[in-house]
């Protein structure tokens, strides 16, 4: 009998563990120094606040959960979310370097950061819109 795929929301634990994710990510851009030009640029923007629920809400969606971000929204085009922010290669980088940390403090085995990164870093890519 066939059994059908996971979805990388499922193997990842659902809402919860996104939700420790996303927060910790969060923290990371907050607290770290890693994080400080990451923290300026959502600064520039609706807050922190604001970002680490929509955060959530795109990556439910985006991994394969509840599309709570389209729900809200009516789209979830990762470049027109973040056509007002400069992003270039530096920015990528240090997203991808606070992400890889959240990853790891949450616990989340190399099993599952691998997928998770890469694609998080083709993710990074796609809204990189200077350099």
């Amino acid at each position: 009998m066939h059994q059908s795929a996971q979805t990388l929301y499922e193997k990842m634990g659902g809402e919860k563990r996104l939700k420790q994710l996303v927060e910790t990510f969060y923290d990371i851009i907050e607290d770290d120094p890693d994080g400080e030009l990451i923290h300026a640029l959502h600064l520039k923007g609706h807050g922190m606040n604001h970002t680490r629920l929509a955060q959530f809400e795109f990556l439910s969606g985006f991994f394969g959960g509840p599309k709570l971000y389209i729900e809200r929204n009516g789209h979830s085009d990762m470049r027109l979310i973040h056509e007002h922010v400069g992003v270039g290669h530096i920015e990528v980088e240090t997203w991808l370097l606070c992400m890889d940390k959240a990853i790891d403090q949450v616990g989340f085995d190399s099993d599952l950061k691998q997928p998770m990164m890469k694609i998080f870093t083709r993710a990074a890519e796609i809204i990189r819109n200077q350099d």
